[in-house]
């Protein structure tokens, strides 16, 4: 019935235009932002709570309403992005910056590791990459199984390939890179497992980081880009970027390697700190005997 009921929404709100689904989304972000019982709201304030200890309370609740009000709309759009056709959803991109660093990568023959993380639009940045290269990217399966299919026929849809995050898919991950072509992979993801990552400092606090990135990026010799897709005011579109990864991010020290590579997602969230998805349990892992966040 869940499931029933979440792809009547999403084709109810494909129906829609961006501009209008970012007002409903701005509706709905205002309300979650004046009622602390829901989680989302919790989860979203104790995230910067703890990456902005420095700022005011009318900052924290300014920031606050405007991250509530951003993850509506990453989760309102998927309508948009998931049921539109392809030429369509690609249009709502109004302008791209850096992509002749993915362009360079590609041509080394090598494969690329391309970085998303819970940042602006990544189902969008997927979806181009998908259109434009042979993309195989790992993807975490949804809580509601039933939904699996419609989702992975709407990331698909442009010809990408997605693989599951397990044992399988990081077998299709080394064999995408050895045929030098490019793989995907959410960075900013919680290792599900002990043993998968390091701490490292994000936003100067400890984050359970995954090593996968660092450790593939050594053993294939593969470049490393990143990308997201930054949300334009208004509803007006997206403007994606891509930015290469320093050479140290495939450094035999994993903690240098994890650190550069917070330092780089934490440059990007910056540029538009409400845009990143602070309702994600980003340290659901902590180290021992600290308090539990969430």
């Amino acid at each position: 019935m869940r499931a029933h009921l979440v792809r009547y929404l999403l084709h109810l709100l494909a129906q829609f235009s961006l501009p209008t689904i970012h007002r409903l989304a701005t509706l709905l972000g205002k309300f979650l932002a004046q009622h602390p019982k829901f989680r989302i709201t919790q989860i979203t304030q104790r995230n910067l709570q703890h990456c902005y200890p420095h700022y005011s309370l009318t900052q924290q609740h300014q920031l606050l309403q405007d991250s509530l009000i951003e993850t509506c709309k990453t989760f309102m759009e998927l309508g948009a992005l998931w049921l539109w056709p392809v030429p369509k959803t690609l249009n709502l991109i109004q302008q791209i910056s850096g992509e002749i660093h993915l362009q360079h990568a590609y041509q080394q023959q090598k494969g690329v590791i391309l970085l998303t993380p819970h940042l602006g639009a990544w189902e969008l940045a997927g979806l181009y990459t998908s259109q434009h290269y042979p993309l195989t990217a790992l993807y975490r399966p949804p809580k509601l199984w039933t939904l699996q299919k419609f989702i992975h026929q709407a990331r698909s849809r442009a010809g990408g390939r997605y693989v599951p995050t397990d044992k399988t898919g990081i077998r299709a991950l080394y064999h995408t890179l050895q045929q030098n072509k490019i793989v995907g992979i959410l960075p900013d993801q919680v290792p599900g497992q002990l043993g998968n990552g390091v701490f490292a400092p994000f936003f100067k606090q400890p984050a359970y980081t995954m090593t996968l990135v660092p450790r593939l990026a050594k053993k294939m010799n593969t470049p490393v880009i990143l990308t997201y897709a930054q949300r334009l005011p208004q509803g007006q579109g997206f403007h994606l970027h891509f930015l290469p990864m320093p050479p140290n991010i495939a450094s035999a020290d994993l903690l240098e390697a994890v650190t550069t590579l917070n330092q780089l997602i934490q440059s990007c969230i910056e540029t538009c700190p409400a845009q990143y998805q602070w309702s994600y349990k980003r340290f659901k892992i902590q180290p021992p005997e600290t308090t539990d966040l969430y």
